[in-house]
């Protein structure tokens, strides 16, 4: 498995809701094999989120885990954190996708689950032999009533 390591950019961003979000970070790109890849990204706190309670302060120099799995039909995102908070989203071109999201709580068997689906409607990971870009479209769903349209765009530095 063959493993390189790079400075990387991910921005989220709505293109119907007040919402857009970037993190620049390292990436350590793992390539399994000529069309699968696995990246790891280490996400910055998430600021103004409490997930001990209102009388913790959470630590801006701690991080969080992101790890995507890539194909260029399907894309998978993975976070896992020491706080409260969880999410794993599936997403493949011209599917409904799932994408979930846990929230601890105080007691070590006491979590909520939010599941929502999502509509891929573009997949583009370009680059070669190793991508350098990765552009998601999708749509979120809650039932019947959609909750917005989303560009989750990466950049990967060669």
């Amino acid at each position: 498995m063959l493993t390189h390591r790079k400075p990387a950019c991910l921005s989220l961003i709505s293109l119907d809701l007040p919402l857009w979000s970037v993190v620049e970070t390292t990436a350590t790109l793992y390539q399994k094999d000529q069309q699968r890849f696995h990246l790891l990204l280490n996400e910055p706190v998430v600021m103004g989120w409490e997930p001990d309670g209102p009388e913790s302060s959470p630590d801006p120099n701690a991080s969080r885990l992101l790890w995507f799995e890539l194909s260029p039909s399907r894309a998978i995102a993975t976070m896992q954190g020491q706080g409260g908070l969880s999410y794993r989203h599936l997403w493949e071109r011209g599917m409904y996708g799932i994408s979930r999201y846990w929230l601890r709580g105080d007691d070590a068997d006491a979590h909520s689950q939010i599941r929502l689906r999502n509509y891929t409607r573009s997949l583009e990971l370009s680059g070669r032999p190793l991508p350098d870009r990765v552009r998601l479209e999708y749509e979120l769903w809650a039932g019947q009533l959609q909750l917005g349209r989303y560009v989750l765009h990466l950049e990967i530095d060669r």
